[in-house]
């Protein structure tokens, strides 16, 4: 079974994301192709990144980074659930993604994002990271418009379009993920392959 992490990326109060990313996992809880998770950034309460050696040598000195890194790790893809600040992503997701190396690589995504025009540009950077990093983030997006999908910019009212849509994101980050196994399998023989020497 595939492991997917629907990860809220605002932690502001009084966010809108709250009410997307459960509606996402509601959605995702329907389906029998995957097993889904919600993963609310303030749960995991990361400072601003403070690791003294780059995430890429994957040897994390802090209790929350290795937790957090815990945490990603066991996922084969991802739903990245973004607020759009300033035509960019949240600081909190940015130095959530940051903080970690491997534990994000050869693995699916597929972002839902929420704006005033629809996160589209919050959704462009996040992407950017996503090519950095390894992960292969799918064609189909779901940007959300404050003006139209939300009752006075605060109340979600998703359609039947929407889950269609969402669904259709969905399909494709299961069959990325699915098809990333075989590059995931290998890249954990390489990293244990010295240690069996």
């Amino acid at each position: 079974m595939i492991d997917i992490a629907i990860i809220l990326g605002s932690t502001r109060p009084n966010r809108n994301g709250a009410q997307v990313a459960e509606w996402v996992s509601s959605v995702a809880s329907t389906r029998t192709d995957a097993a889904f998770e919600l993963i609310d950034l303030r749960d995991h309460r990361l400072p601003h990144l403070d690791e003294p050696l780059s995430p890429l040598l994957g040897q994390y000195q802090n209790d929350h980074t290795k937790a957090w890194a815990e945490t990603i790790a066991r996922f084969d893809g991802y739903v990245f659930v973004t607020a759009e600040y300033n035509h960019g992503l949240p600081g909190a997701l940015k130095d959530a993604i940051d903080y970690l190396g491997a534990e994000w690589a050869n693995k699916a995504a597929g972002i839902v994002s929420y704006g005033v025009s629809g996160g589209t540009g919050a959704a462009f950077q996040l992407r950017q990271i996503c090519g950095q990093l390894g992960i292969a983030d799918v064609s189909r997006q779901l940007p959300l418009n404050l003006r139209f999908e939300f009752e006075n910019y605060s109340v979600f009212t998703p359609t039947a379009g929407h889950s269609g849509d969402l669904n259709t994101l969905l399909d494709q980050v299961i069959s990325w993920s699915t098809a990333l196994a075989a590059l995931r399998a290998g890249a954990d023989m390489r990293v244990a392959e010295p240690a069996s020497r």
